[in-house]
């Protein structure tokens, strides 16, 4: 009988651990994830996870002045890693434009001493998580 409860209490155990597990998300594929990966990226440097956020077709636009620069992922990983462990001094702070179950755009703002750089940050749910699939950066 000993026996019998050991074991009923050995599967109770194992379907409550195995229903808890099923529940959890994993937070590398949520907009915050992406967010701050990007955030990190951008104002310190970081690359750890950057790859992995950005949509193989990611579109990066720039507006200096009256002109638009564009680049694509590869070039853009390409000057992070330029760009490696360099902090900016600047002050960055995030807000939701938009968001819904499939897209969500994120204003960043980076504040330095003399101007401010807007990314509006567009993150969409491709069923493979969330990845940023387009950034678009304003210099003020």
């Amino acid at each position: 009988m000993k026996t019998l409860k050991s074991i009923v209490l050995g599967l109770a155990l194992l379907v409550i651990c195995g229903v808890a597990k099923a529940n959890t998300i994993d937070e590398k594929t949520t907009p915050n994830y992406a967010i701050n990966t990007f955030v990190d990226a951008m104002t310190r440097g970081k690359l750890a996870g950057l790859d992995g956020v950005l949509d193989k077709t990611a579109e990066f636009n720039m507006l200096r002045g009256k002109t638009m620069l564009s680049f694509g992922k590869n070039d853009m990983l390409a000057f992070f890693k330029e760009n490696k462990n360099i902090e900016q001094s600047c002050t960055t702070s995030t807000s939701i434009v938009e968001s819904t179950a499939s897209v969500t755009i994120v204003k960043v703002s980076m504040k330095y001493d003399s101007f401010v750089r807007n990314n509006y940050v567009t993150i969409a749910n491709t069923g493979n998580g969330w990845k940023i699939t387009n950034v678009y950066s304003v210099f003020k």
